[in-house]
């Protein structure tokens, strides 16, 4: 079976205030099979920085969690507790974050193609918008 690139964003909400205000982008990706979501958790780092998470399906009856829960296509056990706790050192005292894991659903396509001429990926790099944005602006002022 071919997959598409697997990445993990982690989307931080201050205030411990997940609203499900990205869930109809989502959904509209999902659908769109631009992405699979394949896991993802609900992380809670209260005020004096101790780190709880749940599975989104777990979410005691929330219906923003359980919403975004119905667009997994479950892989499960991506992340580990051990990765959870990394991804959420960064995450302020009293905030909350989304981690999702998705497949770039997309670029199968892409994979199948390469495979089937006999190509193989030399590599692959994430480019992070900071620096995209300073390229972008050094030039426009040259």
């Amino acid at each position: 079976m071919t997959l598409g690139p697997i990445e993990v964003i982690v989307i931080g909400f201050p205030g411990n205030q997940f609203n499900g205000g990205i869930i109809p982008e989502l959904e509209q990706l999902v659908e769109s099979d631009t992405i699979s979501i394949v896991d993802g958790l609900l992380v809670m780092k209260t005020a004096d920085g101790a780190v709880e998470f749940f599975e989104f399906d777990q979410d005691g009856g929330d219906p923003d969690a359980a919403r975004l829960a119905a667009l997994f296509d479950r892989l499960d056990s991506l992340i580990s507790d051990e990765d959870v706790n990394e991804l959420a050192a960064d995450l302020a005292p009293d905030s909350s974050a989304a981690i999702l894991v998705f497949e770039h659903t997309w670029a199968k396509k892409l994979a199948g193609a390469v495979e089937g001429s006999g190509g193989f990926v030399v590599a692959r790099e994430y480019i992070p918008e900071s620096i995209v944005e300073a390229a972008m602006a050094a030039a426009q002022n040259s």
